[in-house]
């Protein structure tokens, strides 16, 4: 009994001493705000909208917080989960229009983006119902969600439901997305 008391003694004093330490492997450091950041970005696309001259259709405010702008409307059906869909797309920065991506030569080529032995064409990925794994950000999901097959819209997407305060390539932490799609067809 005794061994067992200062057993249990000396656990507490560990996790204690432990606990206290700078360097703490379960002190992950301030976490992402999502929330907040969803609020910011929020009336910085609100502003934007309002001084866009963006051709539409309509517009659809995504509860999400995506923006789908639908220019041409497709004569096919909406995705269900599942579905693979085939797209072409132009990505930019909302901020000042910076191309950071393409799947398009010639755009490629004109945004400095083309690189020897890239290869251009559709896109394919696959629309998963929420909380599942995705192989493309948050908005692209919410987004085609609510396009037919043969549309072309703008994505306007919050940086929550893009890559939040990750860089990537050409992309800063925190940028709100703008992807001009066509929306090719689907399996």
């Amino acid at each position: 009994m005794k061994k067992l008391v200062i057993g249990l003694m000396a656990a507490i004093v560990g996790i204690a001493a432990f606990s206290c330490e700078p360097n703490n492997p379960y002190d992950f450091g301030p976490q992402y705000d999502f929330e907040g950041n969803m609020e910011t970005d929020s009336l910085k696309i609100a502003a934007y909208l309002d001084t866009a001259q963006i051709d539409s259709l309509y517009r659809i405010h995504d509860p999400s917080g995506t923006v789908i702008i639908v220019q041409e409307e497709g004569n096919a059906s909406r995705p269900n989960y599942g579905n693979v869909i085939y797209t072409n797309y132009v990505g930019k920065l909302m901020e000042d229009g910076t191309v950071f991506d393409t799947n398009i030569e010639s755009e490629a080529i004109e945004n400095d983006l083309h690189e020897e032995g890239d290869e251009y064409g559709p896109y394919d990925f696959q629309l998963v119902a929420p909380g599942q794994q995705s192989e493309v950000i948050l908005g692209w999901q919410y987004g085609f969600s609510h396009l037919r097959s043969g549309s072309k819209a703008v994505l306007v997407i919050p940086s929550p439901l893009a890559y939040q305060d990750q860089e990537k390539g050409l992309i800063p932490a925190n940028s709100i997305l703008i992807y001009n799609v066509e929306f090719l067809g689907m399996d």
